[in-house]
């Protein structure tokens, strides 16, 4: 087994991994983390490219896909095994993959759906099935308590008030609303997972989205927190080094997300 005092994790919502191999790639070789956690592949695992991803010392990936939708990976400088994956309120979709990182942590990676646009499921299906799927992984994690782990993903919330641009603005929008942020921390409570990011940076504004349709992102930085590093209580104290590397969202033909660090010493 490699010793090493420290794992950097990273993850990082992607937005097509065929469509931006190259940032992948750019950022594997500019920030090198053990474990680089994608969600939102779209892409068959058979499809996802892994040439340039070996060729910088990425060998190992556990993925969960689908053709043109959703899809979540794995990729890793240090060996992993697969332990689980669950499809959450039965919705069909590859949301969901949780790996064993050289038998040292484990890791669940998820991609919570988004909600659609009106924070109503008696006329908004989406919304519902979002609801849904915070209470079966609640449900998931009360019955099998996990130890030594890690939560990271796209979860489609924003949960603080200094995690949007404009709290008040955004309680009636999805991805804010009260209704989700009750839901996720029902998630939260039922494994004593602890919000790294906000553990190492307790104040101040922080966002790790920002929507395509502003002219300016940058300028307009009306942005949201819906990418996130939990770890269980065990664990929690050994994280370190939380950042958000917002640059990456202004990089050539970027994501709409850009990618969250933490590191962990185990």
């Amino acid at each position: 087994m490699c010793i090493r005092d420290s794992i950097k994790i990273c993850t990082w919502n992607i937005n097509s991994i065929r469509l931006r191999e190259d940032s992948v790639c750019r950022l594997l070789s500019q920030e090198t983390p053990d474990v680089l956690c994608l969600q939102e592949c779209k892409s068959p695992v058979d499809k996802i490219p892994t040439e340039k991803f070996s060729s910088l010392g990425y060998n190992y990936l556990i993925a969960n896909g689908q053709k043109g939708y959703n899809g979540v990976a794995v990729l890793s400088k240090l060996p992993l095994k697969e332990i689980d994956r669950k499809d959450f309120a039965a919705l069909g979709h590859a949301r969901h993959i949780a790996v064993s990182v050289d038998d040292r942590l484990n890791i669940h990676n998820f991609y919570v759906p988004a909600g659609g646009d009106v924070p109503d499921r008696s006329i908004n299906e989406k919304f519902g099935q979002k609801l849904d799927y915070l209470n079966e992984m609640a449900k998931y994690f009360e019955a099998n308590k996990p130890q030594k782990s890690i939560l990271v993903g796209d979860l489609n919330i924003a949960p603080q008030e200094e995690d949007v641009w404009d709290h008040k603005k955004l309680l009636k929008i999805v991805s804010h609303t009260p209704q989700e942020i009750e839901a996720l921390n029902v998630v939260k409570s039922s494994a004593n997972w602890v919000d790294i990011t906000r553990k190492d940076i307790p104040l101040g504004l922080l966002y790790s989205w920002w929507s395509y349709r502003a002219r300016d992102w940058d300028a307009a930085d009306k942005g949201r927190r819906l990418d996130h590093i939990w770890a269980t209580s065990d664990i929690a104290k050994y994280g370190h080094e939380s950042r958000i590397l917002r640059e990456v969202r202004g990089w050539d033909k970027p994501s709409d997300h850009a990618p969250v660090f933490a590191s962990f010493d185990l």
